[in-house]
Protein backbone atom coordinates (compact mmCIF):
# COMPACT_ATOMS: atom_id res chain seq x y z
CA UNK A 1 0.00 0.00 0.00
CA UNK A 2 1.34 3.45 -0.93
CA UNK A 3 2.17 5.94 1.80
CA UNK A 4 -0.46 8.71 2.08
CA UNK A 5 0.45 12.11 0.63
CA UNK A 6 1.54 14.48 3.39
CA UNK A 7 0.11 17.92 2.61
CA UNK A 8 0.65 21.29 4.24
CA UNK A 9 -2.51 23.26 4.98
CA UNK A 10 -2.88 26.86 6.18
CA UNK A 11 -6.06 28.59 7.28
CA UNK A 12 -7.18 31.41 9.55
CA UNK A 13 -8.09 31.10 13.24
CA UNK A 14 -11.56 32.50 12.47
CA UNK A 15 -14.54 30.37 13.56
CA UNK A 16 -15.74 29.54 10.05
CA UNK A 17 -12.33 28.07 9.15
CA UNK A 18 -11.76 26.17 12.39
CA UNK A 19 -15.32 24.79 12.14
CA UNK A 20 -14.70 23.68 8.55
CA UNK A 21 -11.25 22.14 9.05
CA UNK A 22 -11.63 20.60 12.50
CA UNK A 23 -12.36 17.04 11.36
CA UNK A 24 -10.01 17.22 8.39
CA UNK A 25 -7.17 17.94 10.81
CA UNK A 26 -8.25 16.02 13.91
CA UNK A 27 -10.15 13.00 12.57
CA UNK A 28 -8.81 10.18 10.44
CA UNK A 29 -11.01 10.78 7.39
CA UNK A 30 -8.72 9.61 4.57
CA UNK A 31 -6.20 6.88 3.85
CA UNK A 32 -4.77 8.89 0.94
CA UNK A 33 -3.76 12.13 2.65
CA UNK A 34 -2.30 13.38 5.93
CA UNK A 35 -2.46 17.02 6.93
CA UNK A 36 0.10 19.30 8.59
CA UNK A 37 -1.76 22.49 9.50
CA UNK A 38 -0.76 26.06 10.35
CA UNK A 39 -3.05 28.92 11.37
CA UNK A 40 -2.37 32.47 10.18
CA UNK A 41 -4.08 35.82 9.68
CA UNK A 42 -5.82 36.04 6.29
CA UNK A 43 -3.40 38.59 4.83
CA UNK A 44 -0.44 36.53 6.04
CA UNK A 45 -1.98 33.59 4.16
CA UNK A 46 -2.32 35.72 1.03
CA UNK A 47 1.30 36.82 1.24
CA UNK A 48 2.57 33.27 1.94
CA UNK A 49 0.76 32.02 -1.17
CA UNK A 50 2.81 34.42 -3.29
CA UNK A 51 5.75 32.15 -2.50
CA UNK A 52 3.57 29.00 -2.91
CA UNK A 53 4.40 28.10 0.68
CA UNK A 54 1.49 25.74 1.38
CA UNK A 55 -0.04 22.88 -0.61
CA UNK A 56 -3.56 23.91 0.43
CA UNK A 57 -4.41 27.36 1.71
CA UNK A 58 -7.25 29.67 2.62
CA UNK A 59 -7.05 32.76 0.39
CA UNK A 60 -8.97 35.94 -0.15
CA UNK A 61 -10.60 35.75 -3.58
CA UNK A 62 -8.78 38.99 -4.43
CA UNK A 63 -5.48 37.18 -3.74
CA UNK A 64 -6.54 34.07 -5.66
CA UNK A 65 -7.11 36.16 -8.79
CA UNK A 66 -3.43 37.18 -8.60
CA UNK A 67 -2.16 33.64 -7.97
CA UNK A 68 -4.01 31.55 -10.53
CA UNK A 69 -0.72 30.47 -12.14
CA UNK A 70 0.12 28.35 -9.07
CA UNK A 71 -3.20 27.56 -7.39
CA UNK A 72 -6.68 26.38 -8.34
CA UNK A 73 -9.95 26.50 -6.44
CA UNK A 74 -11.40 23.63 -4.49
CA UNK A 75 -15.16 23.32 -4.90
CA UNK A 76 -15.65 23.23 -1.13
CA UNK A 77 -14.55 25.47 1.72
CA UNK A 78 -15.38 28.96 0.42
CA UNK A 79 -16.73 31.88 2.43
CA UNK A 80 -19.30 33.29 0.04
CA UNK A 81 -22.79 34.54 0.71
CA UNK A 82 -25.21 37.37 1.27
CA UNK A 83 -25.35 39.91 4.12
CA UNK A 84 -21.83 38.92 5.16
CA UNK A 85 -19.52 41.46 3.53
CA UNK A 86 -16.94 43.80 5.07
CA UNK A 87 -18.16 46.96 6.81
CA UNK A 88 -16.72 50.46 6.52
CA UNK A 89 -17.02 52.10 9.96
CA UNK A 90 -16.07 55.24 11.92
CA UNK A 91 -16.38 56.75 15.39
CA UNK A 92 -19.95 57.70 16.23
CA UNK A 93 -20.74 61.31 15.41
CA UNK A 94 -17.50 61.95 13.51
CA UNK A 95 -19.34 62.50 10.20
CA UNK A 96 -16.17 61.57 8.27
CA UNK A 97 -16.93 60.21 4.82
CA UNK A 98 -14.80 58.31 2.32
CA UNK A 99 -14.43 61.66 0.51
CA UNK A 100 -12.99 63.52 3.51
CA UNK A 101 -11.05 60.77 5.33
CA UNK A 102 -7.33 61.37 5.81
CA UNK A 103 -6.59 57.77 6.83
CA UNK A 104 -8.56 54.58 6.15
CA UNK A 105 -7.57 51.28 7.74
CA UNK A 106 -7.75 48.11 5.64
CA UNK A 107 -7.07 44.51 6.72
CA UNK A 108 -4.59 43.87 3.89
CA UNK A 109 -3.69 44.80 0.32
CA UNK A 110 -4.62 41.37 -1.06
CA UNK A 111 -7.88 40.95 0.87
CA UNK A 112 -11.29 40.93 -0.79
CA UNK A 113 -12.27 43.60 1.75
CA UNK A 114 -9.65 45.93 0.29
CA UNK A 115 -10.75 45.12 -3.27
CA UNK A 116 -14.35 45.94 -2.34
CA UNK A 117 -13.25 49.22 -0.75
CA UNK A 118 -11.45 50.18 -3.96
CA UNK A 119 -14.42 49.15 -6.12
CA UNK A 120 -16.80 51.08 -3.86
CA UNK A 121 -14.66 54.23 -4.17
CA UNK A 122 -14.01 53.74 -7.88
CA UNK A 123 -15.74 56.99 -8.86
CA UNK A 124 -13.58 59.14 -6.59
CA UNK A 125 -11.05 61.27 -8.42
CA UNK A 126 -8.44 60.89 -5.67
CA UNK A 127 -6.46 57.89 -4.46
CA UNK A 128 -7.65 56.53 -1.13
CA UNK A 129 -5.39 57.17 1.92
CA UNK A 130 -5.28 53.49 2.89
CA UNK A 131 -3.13 52.12 5.69
CA UNK A 132 -2.85 48.32 6.07
CA UNK A 133 -3.12 46.69 9.52
CA UNK A 134 -4.07 43.26 10.85
CA UNK A 135 -7.85 42.88 10.94
CA UNK A 136 -8.09 42.82 14.75
CA UNK A 137 -6.24 46.17 15.00
CA UNK A 138 -8.85 48.16 13.06
CA UNK A 139 -11.30 48.75 15.92
CA UNK A 140 -8.68 49.66 18.59
CA UNK A 141 -6.98 52.11 16.23
CA UNK A 142 -10.29 53.77 15.32
CA UNK A 143 -11.17 54.08 19.01
CA UNK A 144 -7.78 55.70 19.69
CA UNK A 145 -8.28 58.22 16.90
CA UNK A 146 -5.42 56.83 14.81
CA UNK A 147 -7.58 56.77 11.67
CA UNK A 148 -10.84 58.21 10.35
CA UNK A 149 -12.41 55.11 8.80
CA UNK A 150 -11.74 51.39 8.89
CA UNK A 151 -12.85 48.23 7.13
CA UNK A 152 -13.78 45.38 9.47
CA UNK A 153 -14.17 41.67 8.72
CA UNK A 154 -14.73 38.42 10.64
CA UNK A 155 -16.14 38.57 14.21
CA UNK A 156 -15.77 42.35 14.43
CA UNK A 157 -18.85 42.92 12.27
CA UNK A 158 -20.94 41.59 15.21
CA UNK A 159 -19.30 43.68 17.94
CA UNK A 160 -18.21 47.08 16.55
CA UNK A 161 -21.29 48.91 17.89
CA UNK A 162 -20.15 48.04 21.43
CA UNK A 163 -17.14 50.36 20.95
CA UNK A 164 -18.87 53.65 20.08
CA UNK A 165 -18.45 52.98 16.36
CA UNK A 166 -21.01 53.26 13.57
CA UNK A 167 -21.57 52.04 10.04
CA UNK A 168 -20.57 54.18 7.06
CA UNK A 169 -21.17 51.58 4.34
CA UNK A 170 -21.89 47.87 4.13
CA UNK A 171 -19.54 46.92 1.29
CA UNK A 172 -21.14 43.50 0.86
CA UNK A 173 -24.63 45.00 0.54
CA UNK A 174 -23.25 47.54 -1.92
CA UNK A 175 -21.85 44.65 -3.99
CA UNK A 176 -25.18 42.80 -3.92
CA UNK A 177 -27.07 45.94 -4.95
CA UNK A 178 -24.62 46.56 -7.80
CA UNK A 179 -24.43 43.02 -9.17
CA UNK A 180 -27.26 40.94 -7.72
CA UNK A 181 -24.71 38.29 -6.71
CA UNK A 182 -23.60 37.04 -3.30
CA UNK A 183 -20.14 38.28 -2.32
CA UNK A 184 -17.14 35.92 -2.73
CA UNK A 185 -14.88 36.61 0.25
CA UNK A 186 -12.48 33.71 0.79
CA UNK A 187 -11.69 30.41 -0.88
CA UNK A 188 -9.67 27.25 -0.38
CA UNK A 189 -6.98 26.83 -3.03
CA UNK A 190 -4.69 23.90 -3.81
CA UNK A 191 -1.43 23.83 -5.74
CA UNK A 192 -1.86 23.01 -9.41
CA UNK A 193 1.19 20.75 -9.24
CA UNK A 194 -0.63 18.27 -6.97
CA UNK A 195 -2.07 15.23 -8.75
CA UNK A 196 -5.74 15.25 -9.76
CA UNK A 197 -6.46 12.17 -7.63
CA UNK A 198 -5.16 13.90 -4.51
CA UNK A 199 -7.04 17.13 -5.34
CA UNK A 200 -10.29 15.14 -5.58
CA UNK A 201 -9.53 13.37 -2.30
CA UNK A 202 -8.84 16.67 -0.52
CA UNK A 203 -12.10 18.16 -1.79
CA UNK A 204 -14.13 15.07 -0.87
CA UNK A 205 -12.54 14.89 2.59
CA UNK A 206 -13.15 18.60 3.20
CA UNK A 207 -16.83 18.10 2.32
CA UNK A 208 -16.90 15.20 4.80
CA UNK A 209 -15.27 17.40 7.47
CA UNK A 210 -17.93 20.06 6.94
CA UNK A 211 -20.80 17.57 7.15
CA UNK A 212 -19.43 16.13 10.41
CA UNK A 213 -19.19 19.63 11.93
CA UNK A 214 -22.73 20.45 10.83
CA UNK A 215 -24.06 17.16 12.21
CA UNK A 216 -22.49 17.66 15.64
CA UNK A 217 -21.30 21.27 16.13
CA UNK A 218 -20.42 20.71 19.80
CA UNK A 219 -17.41 18.49 18.96
CA UNK A 220 -15.23 21.24 17.37
CA UNK A 221 -16.46 23.94 19.78
CA UNK A 222 -13.50 23.93 22.18
CA UNK A 223 -11.01 24.12 19.27
CA UNK A 224 -12.97 26.96 17.67
CA UNK A 225 -13.13 29.02 20.89
CA UNK A 226 -9.46 28.37 21.61
CA UNK A 227 -8.47 30.00 18.32
CA UNK A 228 -11.14 32.68 17.97
CA UNK A 229 -10.31 36.33 18.57
CA UNK A 230 -13.68 36.68 20.32
CA UNK A 231 -14.39 34.12 23.07
CA UNK A 232 -18.13 34.76 23.41
CA UNK A 233 -19.96 31.66 22.19
CA UNK A 234 -22.95 33.58 20.80
CA UNK A 235 -20.65 35.77 18.66
CA UNK A 236 -18.67 32.75 17.48
CA UNK A 237 -21.86 30.87 16.56
CA UNK A 238 -23.25 33.91 14.71
CA UNK A 239 -20.00 34.04 12.75
CA UNK A 240 -20.25 30.36 11.77
CA UNK A 241 -23.94 30.67 10.87
CA UNK A 242 -23.18 33.63 8.60
CA UNK A 243 -20.09 32.41 6.77
CA UNK A 244 -20.60 28.64 6.61
CA UNK A 245 -23.42 27.85 4.19
CA UNK A 246 -24.29 25.84 1.09
CA UNK A 247 -21.66 27.76 -0.91
CA UNK A 248 -19.11 26.37 1.56
CA UNK A 249 -20.17 22.88 0.50
CA UNK A 250 -20.05 23.68 -3.23
CA UNK A 251 -19.40 26.73 -5.42
CA UNK A 252 -21.22 25.31 -8.43
CA UNK A 253 -23.81 27.50 -10.13
CA UNK A 254 -24.39 30.93 -8.60
CA UNK A 255 -21.16 30.76 -6.62
CA UNK A 256 -19.09 30.33 -9.78
CA UNK A 257 -20.94 33.17 -11.51
CA UNK A 258 -20.35 35.49 -8.54
CA UNK A 259 -16.62 34.69 -8.60
CA UNK A 260 -16.43 35.43 -12.33
CA UNK A 261 -18.17 38.77 -11.80
CA UNK A 262 -15.75 39.77 -9.04
CA UNK A 263 -12.73 38.70 -11.06
CA UNK A 264 -13.92 40.71 -14.08
CA UNK A 265 -14.26 43.79 -11.87
CA UNK A 266 -10.83 43.14 -10.34
CA UNK A 267 -9.28 42.96 -13.84
CA UNK A 268 -11.06 46.14 -14.97
CA UNK A 269 -9.85 47.98 -11.86
CA UNK A 270 -6.27 46.75 -12.34
CA UNK A 271 -6.29 48.02 -15.93
CA UNK A 272 -7.32 51.57 -14.99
Amino acid sequence: MNQPSNLTLAYSPCPNDTFLFYHLVHSNLSNLITIQEELKDVEALNQSARASKYDITKLSFAAFFQLRQNYELLDSGAALGRNCGPLLIRKKGSNTSIHSAKKILSPGAMTTANLLLELYSNKLSKELPISFVRYEEVIPKLMNGEADLGVIIHEERFTYQNFNLELVADLGQWWEDETGYPIPLGCIAIKKSISDDIKKEVDATLKKSLELAWNNPVIPQEYILQNSQNKELSVVQAHIDLYVNQFTKSLKGEGERAITELENKYIALAQR
